[in-house]
């Protein structure tokens, strides 16, 4: 028995050296690390030489155990959750290798005793250590901060307790003057109630759309108002989460890939009205825009017909899915102004991007943005539509009403991984942020974030309106973060940069039929959250050997930073177009100048398929999808583009993946970041990594908690939003893939915090169909 278990270890051993060997050999073809080949040649001859019962294969693994812990520490520091993978599975063995049933057998007289005996002790001990020393260092000290700084106070319109827009108020900054919850009692927060909307991700299979309950509640007066991904209307008491009413619109969600509905608007009207003088808006999946009376849920019947109007209207003719409103619009004055998401990937003939504003009273088109047509052009004719395929706006917009001006995020011409038939005007407002003249639709002045955009970078964040010193004076100043980690610092009265913006040189491509834009504006006078570029070192894998595989496709790849330009070679994208920075967009504690961020950083590999081979490859396939191909219709090329994973499902970049951060607006420095969110709901026996993919945003108190939910475990936390220390956990029915929101109650004085839990069906979070409450016990 005992030589069968030295025949077990010592194949196993030359097993994995075999696979290290041959592995580290390619690896070595492309450049990379000599490690994996001489590690494994050692493994090999170890393995062998403990099948034969020699002592010498185990003191030579020791040996290259030894080598092991200096190459990692070496590589990559102190840093546990890079040294575990490189470290942890050779200690393993190791300290096996000299318990006393592998070492009798081997005629040593005790693990820790005979010839050799100490050395090999120190080996495997000089492993514990290391790896014991680094993961104090990663959880004793997960947050980086900066030394205080002086508070700066930001304005933005009042909004008295209630919070009645996306971000709170049009400025966006999701800041509340709530102040009962604080650092020193958050921790004691209890659920309040619970409420279940019965419009839940189980009734919709994934392979039918991803179902993503991302919304965020409005709060007027004492009801609380939210859509559904289904566009089913409901408001609820704001203190005991009781249903008030409910409005179903029956939306027909066939061919739509993702279903969500993130926030309905309210309108107030300042004049007398036929009915509804308090009005919600909610735009549809199947095209629709719907007027409810506030208090009662009841259609309002002088907006369009029957309390409806169509977004489909001048788009001419929409596949279902191919276009659809996704993000509440944004109420200023009497306008109702809102764009649409466009299907990404599918062809160049698209419907529009257009922007309109609708009257919020009657629902009458007021006017439209269409890159196409000149600005204040008049009236559609019969037969008439928008132009097809321009940039579209998807995300939220926010809005300065002093200014008259509605600040709307850009996307891309479809499709986004190729733009040798974008026009001329497609470029210039592609990716950017463009002010409109809320009265007239007319652009006053726009900003670019990416020129000639082809990594799908478009636009997602809200725009944050707040009033920052500079030079001695008060200026209205707009804050962008992007997708590819950039937070550009504008003056929303005219966009030009109050922080420095440089224009660097950018890689080139040499696809036929693209061009490429010869520089890329990088903000290098705010804190950036572009991570550094990737290098083999930065490969990730749970154990050595898909460590190694990572190591191999990253040199595979053609790789020159950010602005890597896609290619019929496969290239790799970092930040992928899963962004850095969302449609969360960031928060703004406005009494102590701190904007607070949460990031993910996500690679992607991206391949140009060449337009004969995608046929091929899409009629094979018929059926049964295009596994992955996106064909990208009237231009030479489909492409192909995933995450980058290892073959056990796991990211190839190294841990964290998501981060929690704070910046201040003041002196423009980064005042503290950390890990956000663990694995524990994902990885494999609960595994806690720290810093995960993210979905969502943050809200801030004037008393210095900061509230965000959207990791992808099931968590809704609270940090201080001077020092980053993470203060109280709450956990979550389903993923809380959506922005908090918290007020005071007008009629308890009780401060709530109110998260929608309801999963993502692209981020694999658990489904559901909750709106949660926290509050103090009383």
């Amino acid at each position: 028995m005992a030589r069968i278990g030295l025949w077990l270890l010592g194949g196993f051993i030359a097993v994995v050296g075999l696979a290290l060997a041959l592995g580290g050999g390619w690896l070595i073809s492309l450049g990379g690390s000599p490690y994996y080949l001489i590690t494994g040649l050692g493994c090999i001859l170890s393995g062998v030489l403990i099948c034969r019962r020699k002592r010498s294969g185990v003191c030579l693994y020791l040996a290259i155990l030894a080598g092991t812990i200096l190459w990692a520490f070496w590589e990559v520091g102190a840093d546990f959750w890079q040294l575990l993978p490189r470290i942890g599975g050779p200690l393993a063995i190791g300290i096996y290798a000299l318990m006393p049933w592998v070492q009798r057998p081997l005629g040593a007289r005790a693990a820790a005793g005979g010839k050799g005996g100490g050395a090999r002790m120190a080996a495997a001990a000089a492993g514990v250590i290391a790896l014991g020393g680094a993961g104090w260092l990663a959880f004793g000290h997960a947050a980086s901060s900066a030394q205080d700084q002086a508070a700066v106070t930001t304005t933005a319109p009042a909004a008295g307790d209630d919070w009645a827009e996306f971000g709170r108020t049009p400025s966006a900054t999701r800041y509340s003057p709530a102040s009962q919850i604080t650092p020193d009692n958050v921790d004691k927060l209890k659920v309040a109630w619970t409420y279940r909307t019965g419009d839940i991700a189980a009734n919709y299979p994934a392979t039918k759309s991803a179902f993503m309950f991302e919304a965020t509640p409005i709060k007027v007066g004492d009801s609380l108002i939210f859509c559904t991904p289904h566009d089913i209307v409901i408001s609820l008491d704001a203190d005991t989460g009781k249903e008030r009413w409910r409005h179903d619109p029956k939306t027909n969600d066939s061919g739509v890939a993702m279903l969500v509905c993130r926030g309905v608007s309210y309108f107030e009207a300042k004049e007398p009205v036929a009915d509804c003088p308090r009005r919600v808006l909610v735009a549809t999946i199947d095209g629709r825009m719907i007027a409810l009376d506030a208090d009662s849920g009841n259609r309002c019947q002088s907006f369009g017909r029957n309390g409806e109007i169509s977004l489909l209207d001048g788009l001419g003719l929409v596949t279902p899915g191919f276009q659809y409103a996704t993000s509440p619009a944004t109420i200023v004055g009497n306008a109702a102004v809102i764009g649409g998401f466009v299907l990404d990937g599918v062809g160049v003939d698209l419907p529009s991007g257009v922007v309109r504003a609708f009257d919020a009273r009657s629902g009458a088109l007021l006017w439209a943005w269409d890159i196409g047509r000149p600005e204040g052009a008049s009236a559609l004719k019969p037969g008439e539509i928008f132009t097809p395929g321009t940039p579209n706006a998807w995300t939220l917009f926010s809005a300065d009403p002093k200014l008259g001006l509605v600040y709307v995020p850009t996307g891309n011409s479809t499709p986004d991984f190729f733009g040798g038939t974008r026009t001329a005007a497609a470029d210039r407002y592609s990716s950017s942020v463009v002010a409109l003249d809320v009265a007239t639709g007319k652009a006053r002045w726009s900003f670019q974030t990416v020129h000639h955009d082809l990594w799908d970078y478009d636009v997602g964040s809200q725009p944050v309106l707040v009033d920052l010193p500079v030079g001695g004076q008060t200026v209205p100043a707009l804050i962008q973060p992007t997708k590819h980690g950039e937070v550009y610092l504008l003056d929303r009265r005219n966009g030009k940069p109050l922080a420095t913006v440089e224009e660097r040189p950018a890689p080139q491509g040499n696809v036929p039929g693209e061009r490429y834009a010869p520089t890329q504006p990088w903000s290098t006078g705010m804190p950036s959250f572009t991570p550094p570029p990737l290098t083999e070192a930065n490969m990730w894998g749970a154990t050595p050997i898909d460590q190694l595989w990572c190591r191999i496709q990253f040199r595979q790849m053609d790789y020159q930073g950010k602005y890597t330009p896609p290619s019929v070679r496969r290239t790799l994208q970092y930040p992928g177009n899963f962004g850095v920075i969302d449609w969360g967009s960031v928060a703004v504690d406005e009494g102590r100048g701190l904007m607070v961020v949460n990031t993910s950083y996500m690679p992607l590999t991206v391949r140009l398929v060449p337009r004969a081979e995608a046929d091929r490859q899409m009629a094979a396939s018929a059926g049964n999808g295009h596994k992955g191909l996106s064909p990208q219709l009237g231009t030479p090329y489909a492409v192909d583009f995933a995450p980058f994973l290892s073959p056990l499902g796991l990211p190839c970049n190294a841990p964290p993946w998501g981060k929690l951060a704070a910046v201040d607006l003041n002196s423009r420095t980064l005042k503290w970041e950390t890990p956000l969110g663990t694995t524990r709901d994902h990885a494999p026996l609960g595994i806690a990594v720290p810093g995960v993919f993210n979905l969502g945003g943050a809200a801030v108190t004037k008393s210095g908690v900061s509230f965000i939910a959207a990791t992808i475990d099931n968590y809704l936390r609270a940090f201080d939003t001077r020092t980053g220390k993470l203060l109280w956990e709450g956990r979550l029915p389903a993923g809380g893939q959506a922005s908090p929101l918290t007020y005071t109650s007008g009629r308890t004085g009780k401060q709530y915090v109110v998260i929608a839990a309801g999963g993502h069906g692209f981020m694999g979070t658990t489904p559901g169909d909750h709106i949660v409450a926290y509050a103090l016990p009383d």
